[in-house]
């Protein structure tokens, strides 16, 4: 019983994956559409400024300003020098 339900599932799956290739076919991407006016490509340092340059100099400039800015206690941070290992109760 347990390999007929893996050739089901694997069967679904592969039928699934075949028709969504068909149904998104890149041949449709040749035919141009009304008012579809695309610009000028960009260049390999303009796409790698754009999609890895820019989101990394985000991310440093906001973690940059998130440490800045940081105006938590001392007593409220949680280092080896704060940790109280005594116990309280008595036996």
């Amino acid at each position: 019983m347990d390999k007929k339900n893996a050739l089901r599932a694997g069967t679904l799956a592969a039928g699934t994956t075949l028709m969504m290739l068909l149904m998104s076919s890149p041949a449709l991407a040749l035919t141009r559409d009304d008012g579809d006016d695309p610009g000028t490509g960009l260049s390999v340092i303009e796409t790698l400024g754009l999609f890895v340059f820019a989101p990394i100099v985000l991310f440093l400039v906001i973690a940059g300003l998130v440490m800045v800015l940081d105006r938590s206690q001392e007593k409220h941070r949680v280092t080896s020098r704060n940790v109280k290992t005594k116990a309280t109760a008595k036996a």
